[in-house]
């Protein structure tokens, strides 16, 4: 299992400094034991697929969850995103009620948010590995300082991206924020739990709308439809 990657992109160099820390090598202990005694998710392969698929000169949309999804075979590396065959999760689903309504966009009938990431959007969770059936284990052992660092990075570095912050733990993140730079949107959950407060944000066309002022090409947020389970 490679706890320090080689990402093949920009990011490689950006982080380099970041992954000889000490508390990335005591994150890296960690995890190592962590998937030799336990079921981890997402696969080892996968812990980085955020990064491996938007690279930091592509990043223009920054999506921030909290954990992988603990059950079997969900996760994979990107957050929101499950596995191609994995049932829709409820957070999921909501997402995609919120882009039907918002831009009348048609409800996929799967989980893969990959498209998304080709197009500039950074799937991150704050912690990037999760013990299976076990939300929430792998917080506070060093993730959080990882991705805060490429939060930081992103909004120092670059300009004119758009942070979408979705529920309590997600809206925290906002002080890492260069809000004069950038475009924060906050909303609640997507999770059920929230009784439909997300509903009615309409994150993805001001999204769309901002990137366009701003001179970038808007996120087509449509997903392929033709995956059956």
């Amino acid at each position: 299992m490679i706890i320090k990657p080689s990402l093949n992109n920009s990011w490689d160099a950006i982080l380099c400094d970041e992954f000889e820390k000490p508390h990335f090598n005591d994150l890296t202990s960690f995890i190592c034991e962590e998937y030799q005694s336990h079921t981890v998710y997402p696969q080892s392969e996968n812990i980085y697929h955020a990064l491996k698929s938007t690279s930091f000169e592509n990043v223009k949309v920054i999506i921030l969850g909290q954990d992988p999804y603990h059950g079997k075979n969900q996760a994979d590396g990107l957050c929101f995103s499950v596995n191609d065959g994995v049932k829709i999760p409820p957070s999921l689903k909501n997402i995609y009620k919120e882009l039907y309504h918002d831009l009348g966009i048609t409800i996929p009938n799967n989980g893969n948010l990959s498209n998304w990431t080709q197009q500039g959007v950074l799937l991150l969770n704050s912690t990037l590995t999760v013990r299976e059936g076990q939300p929430g284990s792998h917080q506070k052992k060093g993730w959080e300082f990882f991705t805060d660092y490429i939060i930081h990075i992103i909004s120092s570095q670059k300009k004119h991206c758009v942070f979408l912050l979705w529920g309590n733990f997600a809206k925290t993140k906002k002080e890492l924020i260069d809000t004069e730079n950038h475009l924060v949107l906050e909303a609640a959950h997507p999770s059920p739990l929230a009784r439909g407060a997300f509903f009615g944000c309409k994150h993805f066309s001001k999204t769309n709308n901002y990137l366009i002022q701003n001179d970038q090409t808007p996120i087509d947020w449509s997903l392929p439809t033709n995956q059956l389970f």
